[in-house]
């Protein structure tokens, strides 16, 4: 599947496979690792020191203003931006569609939807105790509500692609051969 220059944005509740998706595009040189907006990174540079401060509302305003800067540079010098982070609600993906429109660049949505019994089986995988099995029921309840195709081309997005995993028998690497990013 072809994804054009512009914003990319992935969605998906955690422990879907967005970050191991990433991993493997960047892995098979399908985008260069400068290219992707990861709000968990962010986090992890911004309060790596104070773990616990970095779960909080204020917390999440300066990452995603963090998340939006970069994704600005990214788009104003004419590079495809990567952002992952879930964006499973409306309210995740407004700013970064009016980014996408600011720039005049296509948003190209990749969904991330396993089965709950594969996204919990992943979530226990993780070992990450910072996101509980509650979160990731509630993520996905979020998802199936508001990340319709339907819903997200009315939103802005002008593809939808539906990245395949392990409920599909597909491995990241795989999925990653799938996509091609110009």
């Amino acid at each position: 599947m072809r994804v054009p220059a512009g914003l990319v944005v992935l969605i998906g509740p955690p422990a879907s496979g967005k970050s191991s998706f990433v991993r493997a595009l960047i892995a098979h040189g399908r985008i260069d690792e400068d290219a992707v907006v990861s709000s968990d990174e962010i986090r992890a540079e911004l309060f790596s020191t104070a773990p616990t401060e970095a779960h909080t509302d204020a917390a999440d305003a300066r990452i995603f203003m963090e998340r939006d800067r970069r994704v600005v540079a990214r788009l104003a010098r004419g590079h495809t931006a990567v952002a992952e982070s879930t964006n499973v609600t409306p309210q995740a993906r407004t700013r970064l569609i009016a980014i996408a429109r600011r720039f005049d660049v296509p948003v190209t949505m990749l969904r991330f939807n396993p089965d709950l019994g594969v996204l919990l089986q992943q979530q226990a995988e993780r070992g990450r105790t910072d996101i509980t099995t509650a979160d990731v029921h509630a993520f996905a309840a979020l998802m199936a509500r508001h990340a319709g195709t339907d819903q997200l081309r009315s939103e802005g997005a002008h593809v939808v692609h539906d990245v395949p995993g392990r409920s599909q028998g597909v491995t990241p690497a795989d999925a990653a051969t799938r996509f091609s990013f110009s």
